[in-house]
């Protein structure tokens, strides 16, 4: 009997730790240990990387968005890289030559990592930015990301994914919170010292800075930041430099999305061992509390769970046991009444907690499995609107 309690409290320990008492240590230690770092106006070269597989449908309205961006005359370079794409992408990117967009046609279709490796050596700006092709980034995003580099501590800077209802269903609103949650986290590790990973959909790095990175590597956003500061930069998060996306319309939507990304969290950490060796790794705290419990977590709310209904002869457990249900229950309702999910955050909050345990469970099915491929078809979610 002893054993139950023990492992229902360390269940909940590791768990209360990973969702509750880490913010709040990291916003904490930020506040009283931050680290401030200098910034002004800085206009230096940078050229922007947009990698595309077939993304007809979107890279005009892309473009455009890059061509309406406010930066100095002449010092921005855009550089469209198709990675295999068999549609329309690279004609249709082309007739923006006399605008001074650059395009590079691989034929192959062979991965971001692979295309990212080739194409940022042969650029020109000082500072290289990283984009999606379906976000919409504000017009000041760039000058608010570059502006970081005149510390020359600074090695990348990661802009703030802005996540719009679109054409989402209520069950999706939860998917919102746990977005700004998680960008509280990222604003507090980057005030004590640099994020754990960067936002895929718009960062920037120095240039020179850049090393290639494993050609099946799923995560860039999170592998090319950690080597920069694994070289003694800091990584900072941006709030000023905003990229806006739709929610995905459904859960199931976000369930693939979510169940890539998770995938791409366990094949760094075992393709990386460095990152949770305390002696390599300045950010180690972070990466184990922000990345690693995060992954361990379904397995302790199923240990929670079990040992808590082996424990029912106690009051106290009847009391946690029923809460646990009632969590659970608030979940499914949510993805069975999404209209209903929409008026509260008691059920959309729970089914997106709930869904971020399960595509942790489905990526790590994915990368034991060896099914989760580096190259990607394109997503098939609204645009932004």
């Amino acid at each position: 009997m002893m054993a139950l309690h023990i492992l229902f409290w360390v269940a909940a320990l590791v768990l209360g730790y990973t969702y509750v008492v880490y913010p709040l240590l990291i916003k904490a230690w930020a506040q009283v240990r931050g680290q401030p770092h200098l910034r002004k106006a800085l206009r230096p070269t940078v050229s922007i990387v947009v990698v595309a597989h077939n993304e007809a449908p979107r890279i005009v309205r892309r473009i455009e968005n890059l061509l309406g961006l406010h930066y100095e005359p002449g010092s921005l370079e855009i550089v469209i890289a198709s990675d295999g794409s068999s549609d329309a992408t690279v004609a249709l990117a082309s007739t923006f030559d006399t605008a001074g967009v650059r395009v590079i046609h691989f034929e192959a279709h062979r991965g971001k990592p692979a295309v990212l490796n080739d194409v940022i050596p042969q650029v020109r700006g000082e500072i290289v930015v990283l984009m999606d092709v379906r976000q919409t980034i504000a017009e000041d995003a760039i000058r608010m990301l570059v502006e970081n580099f005149v510390d020359a501590r600074i090695g990348a800077v990661s802009g703030e994914l802005v996540l719009t209802r679109g054409e989402a269903d209520g069950s999706m609103d939860g998917v919102g919170f746990y977005w700004r949650y998680e960008k509280f986290i990222r604003l507090s590790e980057s005030r004590v010292d640099s994020t754990v990973g960067v936002t895929g959909a718009l960062y920037a790095i120095r240039r020179e800075l850049f090393e290639p990175i494993p050609t099946d590597t799923i995560l860039d956003d999170v592998l090319i930041p950690m080597q920069i500061v694994r070289k003694g930069y800091r990584v900072l998060f941006e709030s000023g430099a905003l990229a806006s996306e739709p929610l995905a319309v459904s859960p199931e939507a976000e369930f693939r999305r979510k169940a890539r990304t998770i995938a791409g969290n366990f094949q760094l950490l075992v393709q990386h061992p460095w990152l949770l060796n305390p002696f390599a790794n300045r950010l180690w705290l972070q990466t184990v509390s922000h990345k690693l419990f995060r992954l361990l977590c379904p397995a302790f709310l199923v240990l929670a769970l079990v040992a808590n209904f082996l424990l029912l002869d106690f009051l106290f457990y009847q009391i946690t046991f029923t809460l646990q249900v009632l969590f659970y229950i608030a979940a499914l309702i949510a993805q069975l009444a999404p209209q209903v999910s929409r008026k509260t955050p008691l059920l959309s909050v729970p089914h997106a907690f709930c869904l971020l345990n399960l595509s942790t469970v489905a990526g790590f099915g994915r990368f034991i499995g060896g099914r989760q491929q580096v190259t990607w078809a394109r997503v098939k979610d609204p645009e932004p609107r």
